[in-house]
């Protein structure tokens, strides 16, 4: 089918029309070529322009193409690609005026470049006008208001705001399963964008069935090595890690980063997730040096694509400075935490559970460095966070309380122990659990090594998945 498309591409203009190659460019999106589609839309659009076509709305809609080629193959950083798709905006809303389904359809388009961006606020309310848009002219079960329902749902998943990001992303699956089938690519990534909610909100075991379904449908679907193969692999790796099967994270993981060194450029932000998936898998397996070599790479591919500031660049070094400290190496892992802290209460804001992952993790190295006074303050701040954004009967709660009893033990406050202990019970009482351990007062004690033996408690990565699908 590729070398069919691309042959369209070497007729001459006559013999080979505008509708044509747009056609031919769809083909290889939806092919995963994104780098050869952005070669032909450029080709193209600047065939069009030499050709004086006066008809804007054909270079908006070839811009439209480039653009999705663009931010899908991981440049939406490049300063062309959201140019272009404000070009877009600005050639509809003077040919149509606002509020009509073209000028939606360019705002979803520039909102997606600026998601992908991580740039959430700016991208918020032009994905929020073109909902409103669609929603004026459009029916309820219209597959194109799902297009719009799923990078506002993303979005909101993304700032951690689970109760509003979930109604959008169930309807965007709704819509898609009555209008195209249980089977269809759209619903496949419906489902993947509503198992990373899942995963977001602890259930893994609901999380792992959504990732399971999306690989199936794009596995009968899809060529073997296309990017959305990888991108679903990437996801049911992540949940397996979570649930304790490493060895299954880890052949999703290489099958995953296989796919993408084969299409992608080595520097690549894909290329970053699926050595890190594959570096936190290796770690649970005890291969620590091996997960160190990816990690490091990750981190150094992300500071170069996105910039030293950006959270997913705070989320590699969170989990190379998780390597270092179970390796021992406080005195490099607490630099890396002290960044990763930085970077993310200044991006995603005082209260996101990113930022209490960190203050979890960081505050394990101090407590096993014996500074107990900061991490039990570390541990409360993380404490309170997943408190106010998940509710007391969340598991991440009750892994935080864990966590907490186990440092006010070493200072000697047996009374909030106690305490800490009662409600983690409690939390768990209405999920289930496991046997809790003994601590040498009798009481319940955390499974990880308490540090009494010489051994320090070893914290989990930070499990929060990333992939979401358009």
């Amino acid at each position: 089918m590729a070398i069919l498309v691309l042959a369209i591409f070497n007729f001459h203009p006559a013999t080979a029309t505008g509708d044509d190659r747009a056609e031919a460019l769809r083909a290889l999106i939806d092919d995963g070529r994104y780098a050869a589609a952005a070669a032909g839309a450029r080709q193209l659009l600047s065939d069009t322009i030499a050709a004086a076509d006066d008809d804007s709305l054909r270079i908006a809609g070839i811009m439209d193409l480039l653009v999705e080629s663009l931010w899908r193959g991981g440049k939406a950083r490049q300063a062309e690609t959201y140019d272009l798709a404000q070009r877009a905006v600005a050639i509809r809303e003077r040919r149509f005026g606002p509020d009509h389904l073209e000028v939606a359809s360019a705002l979803t388009a520039a909102g997606n470049v600026l998601l992908a961006r991580n740039n959430h606020d700016a991208a918020r309310p032009l994905l929020e006008r073109a909902l409103k848009i669609r929603e004026q002219h459009l029916g309820p079960d219209d597959p194109v208001l799902a297009m719009t329902l799923t990078p506002l749902g993303n979005l909101l998943r993304a700032k951690a705001d689970y109760a509003a990001a979930r109604p959008l992303l169930e309807s965007a699956l709704s819509i898609r399963e009555k209008v195209f089938g249980p089977d269809h690519l759209d619903v496949a990534s419906s489902v993947a964008n509503l198992g990373t909610l899942l995963g977001d909100l602890g259930d893994y075991a609901g999380a792992r069935l959504a990732y399971e379904r999306a690989l199936s449908i794009r596995e009968k679907a899809l060529r073997p090595d296309h990017p959305l193969v990888a991108a679903s692999c990437d996801n049911l790796a992540q949940v397996l890690r979570v649930t304790g099967d490493y060895a299954g994270a880890r052949t999703a993981s290489e099958r995953a980063l296989a796919i993408r060194e084969k299409s992608l450029a080595p520097d690549d932000p894909a290329i970053a997730n699926s050595l890190q998936n594959l570096g936190l898998a290796l770690r649970g397996l005890g291969f620590y040096s091996e997960a160190k070599t990816l990690y490091e790479r990750a981190a150094a591919i992300r500071e170069k694509a996105l910039g030293p500031e950006d959270p997913e660049f705070a989320l590699a070094i969170n989990n190379l400075a998780n390597l270092l400290r179970d390796m021992g190496d406080y005195a490099a892992a607490r630099p890396l935490y002290e960044r990763a802290l930085a970077i993310r209460e200044k991006a995603l804001g005082p209260d996101h559970p990113d930022l209490a992952n960190t203050l979890d993790n960081f505050a394990l190295l101090l407590e096993n460095a014996g500074d107990y006074v900061t991490a039990r303050r570390f541990f409360e701040r993380a404490l309170d966070i997943r408190e106010r954004k998940y509710g007391p009967e969340h598991a991440s709660v009750a892994i935080a309380l864990w966590s907490l009893a186990g440092v006010v033990e070493r200072e000697g406050d047996f009374a909030a122990f106690a305490q800490a202990l009662r409600a983690r019970t409690r939390c768990l009482g209405t999920r289930g659990g496991t046997a809790p351990l003994r601590c040498r007062h009798g009481a319940e004690r955390p499974r990880r090594g308490d540090g009494r033996d010489g051994r320090p408690r070893r914290g989990a990565p930070d499990l929060r998945t990333r992939t979401c699908d358009p």
